[in-house]
């Protein structure tokens, strides 16, 4: 790691509840470090919001921790709560139709998967727990690329693409008609593009505002996701998504 952001994280520990002010030499007392090391740190620190300073005179000031920590901690607070709402929903769905189901979030230009409870078949896919995947690559990840904002949606579209798991490469205009399509028909699919032989298929999750914040996503084989067994999948899966929409107060 990077040691000036090392020790611009270590300054922020030095907060507590017993010590929610302190002044430049206390800071840089308590860190062991120069005051001009600490000084430039803290700049870095509240530049980004992390900290605010309190002029008390001209030459005393004091420092504290940010609202920019509130705005990070509440997203943090939500992604939990969107995880343990989500969850028994995901397994139960798991249990009846015996696929992978994934929780799916845009994380900066990337997709992440929060979330994840395994099928009891033998072969398992390539998907963890924190991994980030291209917001093009694999319905869970399309379908989140499908509502975004055009502005980011043309900012990722614009960048470098990487190809599917098949060698494949991407077009970016067959790409955006299809992001069209995920919006009029309510999911996403996909064949073949974050694992060989595999497919994938995705529901929107929506919060109380009626925002897409996630993607509710069913992968296995793709042998299985054929005729009666593929529209018992997608409508079991709908209804998961659906499920926890309204655990979410959405009400669409």
């Amino acid at each position: 790691m990077n040691q000036s952001v090392l020790k611009a994280m270590q300054l922020l520990d030095l907060f507590t509840d017993k010590n929610s002010e302190l002044t430049l030499h206390e800071i840089s007392e308590k860190a062991n470090i120069p005051k001009s090391t600490a000084y430039r740190l803290l700049m870095t620190l509240e530049s980004g919001g992390l900290l605010e300073k309190r002029i008390e005179s001209k030459h005393d000031a004091k420092y504290r921790l940010g609202l920019k920590l509130l705005e990070l901690g509440d997203l943090v607070a939500k992604r939990l709560e969107l995880r343990n709402i989500a969850l028994p929903f995901m397994q139960k769905l798991a249990e009846q139709i015996n696929e992978a189901i994934h929780l799916v979030i845009v994380n900066h230009h990337k997709a992440t998967y929060i979330e994840k409870v395994d099928s009891d078949r033998a072969l398992r896919l390539n998907t963890r727990i924190g991994k980030s995947t291209p917001l093009y690559i694999g319905s869970g990840p399309k379908l989140l690329l499908a509502y975004l904002p055009k502005e980011k949606q043309e900012q990722i579209l614009s960048e470098p693409f990487e190809k599917f798991a098949d060698g494949r490469e991407v077009d970016k205009e067959q790409l955006k008609q299809e992001l069209l399509n995920i919006q009029q028909q309510g999911y996403a699919f996909s064949i073949s593009e974050q694992d060989i032989d595999t497919t994938g298929i995705s529901f929107p999750i929506f919060n109380y505002e009626g925002k897409v914040i996630a993607s509710l996503a069913i992968s296995g084989l793709s042998s299985y996701y054929e005729g009666e067994n593929l529209e018992r999948i997608k409508k079991k899966s709908q209804q998961a998504a659906k499920n926890i929409s309204e655990q979410l107060g959405y009400r669409g």
